[in-house]
């Protein structure tokens, strides 16, 4: 007796990605500000983290100058994972719940599998900005660098080379493409109980939904990394849970992820 085959089992329904205006961004940043009100301490110890964390970068890639630019660089793509905590505390304040160091942990002791492997992704990605970022040093920087002097002279300047505009041009490709797939992906992952690729495929969809609204968000996360940067990285005590708490708002005003089952 014949048994017909078993029905393929149904696609994860995919979440509706919605428009929002242009200048939207700015009442995330001004969300994300209230939050930290909320729960200062908490959020406060996720930018500190984070600036420690780029002192070690600093200190460590000082020690082999070719390697600073993409060391920074691939700090921050890293950041999308490194606000999961953040993203939970705005999560369960929404829900009526402290947003307390109680709702940070929980994010991480959850640890979703989908996350974990963003997590490792994006690692990944960082890792190779960083020998890519050696590599075009070496092939376009003849001149020996010997000192702070020559690395400005000849990486940051590209005296007697094209290093810079290459440099500039392959990074801003790489940070757009990690930027699309990671704007939203993470605090879905962390809300909705959805598969890595479905979490991705909604971030691209959003930015291709909102591509003005979109750029001027990234063009504001480029503004205050800059001057995080700029204050010897103490910003980051300030623009990490602000952005972390806004980068929640903009996946709730962007995604509508009611098909899909909450992660509990």
């Amino acid at each position: 007796m014949s048994h017909s085959p078993p029905a393929d089992s149904p696609p994860s329904p995919q979440p509706s990605v919605l428009v929002v205006p242009v200048l939207r961004p700015l009442a995330w940043l001004a969300d994300g500000w209230r939050d930290l009100r909320y729960a200062p301490g908490v959020s406060l110890l996720h930018g500190f983290l984070v600036t420690i964390g780029g002192w070690v970068i600093a200190a460590l890639a000082l020690a082999w100058l070719p390697l600073l630019p993409g060391a920074f660089s691939g700090f921050v793509l890293v950041a999308p994972i490194l606000a999961t905590g953040l993203y939970e505390m705005s999560r369960c304040r929404e829900r009526g719940r402290p947003g307390d160091m109680v709702c940070a942990l929980d994010a991480w002791r959850r640890g979703t599998r989908p996350l974990v492997w963003l997590g490792l992704g994006l690692a990944l990605a960082a890792t190779a900005w960083v020998l890519v970022s050696a590599v075009l040093v070496a092939l376009f920087v003849t001149a020996p660098i010997t000192g702070a002097e020559a690395f400005v002279r000849h990486v940051v300047l590209s005296q007697g080379s094209n290093l810079f505009p290459v440099w500039v041009l392959m990074g801003g490709l790489g940070a757009s493409l990690v930027f699309a797939a990671t704007v939203v992906s993470a605090p879905l992952l962390l809300d909705r109980d959805t598969d890595l690729l479905t979490a991705v495929w909604t971030s691209v969809r959003v930015v291709g939904a909102n591509p003005l609204a979109m750029a001027f968000w990234a063009a504001l996360i480029m503004v205050a990394t800059a001057l995080s940067m700029a204050t010897a990285m103490l910003g980051f005590v300030i623009s990490i849970p602000v952005i972390g708490h806004a980068t929640w708002h903009a996946y709730r005003e962007t995604v509508d992820a009611r098909a899909l089952p909450a992660r509990e």
